[in-house]
This record gives structure tokens, sequence and C-alpha cells, in this order.
């Protein structure tokens, strides 16, 4: 049984979503959508094309609220954030539940992210790689307040916790406050750059 489900907001974006999906398919873990009043065939297609993904259609565009509805319907230990136009490497998801297994005090593992069609590495890993929190002992890399949310898998514990994404901030920003949100409550987010997604 899987230990990791992957959810993915998302509006109006069905061919995005599709090629998504279709890399995500080989991961073999549950899949949640949750449609953010999309306007287009993207519910429809996710029905008909991949039969194995749960949809939550949510009628009204909620933002980035919509990961907090992934979150409480997933029912596994962790939760991998993609984004429609995202998707994780083949061992990222295993190699990040074996860190949560390691380290009891990370919340969450923030990713390296390669932007595709060229492969490069997201601008934003190297500032997580030279985070001024440094390395605690009791974390697999450097200590991070932020991240990239296409590249990110949390500890649904603490997820729940600390409430989610906060409601204050729609869209964009809502990764920051997270990671405060967590480290408030004793948790802590960690770039791991072993761990790896694709961000198209």
């Amino acid at each position: 049984m899987a230990d990791t489900t992957v959810v993915i907001a998302t509006r109006d974006r069905a061919e995005e979503l599709t090629r998504t999906l279709t890399h995500l398919r080989a991961l073999a873990v549950p899949i949640v959508v949750v449609d953010n009043g999309s306007s287009d065939d993207t519910v429809d297609r996710v029905a008909r094309d991949f039969p194995e993904v749960e949809v939550l259609p949510l009628g009204r565009n909620e933002g980035a609220l919509a990961r907090n509805r992934g979150v409480r319907h997933a029912r596994t230990p962790y939760v991998a954030f993609s984004d429609d136009d995202s998707w994780w490497a083949p061992d990222a998801v295993t190699r990040a539940e074996a860190l949560f297994e390691q380290h009891p005090r990370l919340g969450l593992v923030a990713a390296r992210t390669l932007v595709e069609p060229e492969g490069r590495t997201d601008p934003m890993c190297a500032i997580m790689a030279d985070s001024a929190l440094g390395t605690p002992p009791d974390l697999p890399g450097p200590a991070v307040l932020g991240f990239l949310c296409c590249g990110a898998i949390v500890r649904r514990t603490a997820f729940l916790r600390v409430g989610g994404f906060h409601p204050v901030l729609f869209f964009r920003g809502e990764e920051r406050l997270f990671s405060w949100d967590l480290a408030a409550a004793g948790w802590a987010c960690a770039y791991v750059p072993d761990v790896v997604a694709h961000h198209h």
C-alpha cells in the first residue's frame, strides 16, 4: 500500500494536466486532482482518461486552498504536491518517505526542481541550498523558510496540525507563510536535492 498521495490543484489546464498525469501514473500512488471550477473539459477528461485518479470538483476557484481539500481527502501519511504542469522523478516519493521516517522533526521536503524541457535547476533551489539557517544535525538538508510547492512533499499530520495553507493568501506567497506556520509549531522544512521534481 502506498504511503504518499499526490495532490494537484488545477483550473482550465486540461492539456497540461494530461501530460502531468501521464508522468505521475508511473509512480503507482494515489492521485487526487482538485478542480478549481474549470470551464474546460478538465473534470471529464480526467475521469475518462485516468479512471484511477480521484477528482474533487469544487465548482469555484479556491486558489491555493484547493490543496488543503486534497490533503484532507488523502489517507496516506505523506502528500506530494504537483502543479498541473509538474511531476515527480520515479524515485522521489520513496526517497522522501525514507527521510520522513529517519527525521521525526521533518515536516516538509523541498525538492530540487528541474525546469523542462531544458532540465535546468530552478534558481530558487540555489537559494534554498545556501540557506542562512544551515543544516541542523536532525535534518537531511538545509533548513528553509520557503519552497516551491510543485516540488514539496509534506508530512500529512504536520500539515493538518498547522491548518494547511492559510486563507489570507489566495495564491502566491502561500509557501512562505506555510513554512513559517510549520516552524512555529516545531516542524522543519529541509531542502533535499536528491529528491527531484520536474516543472514544465
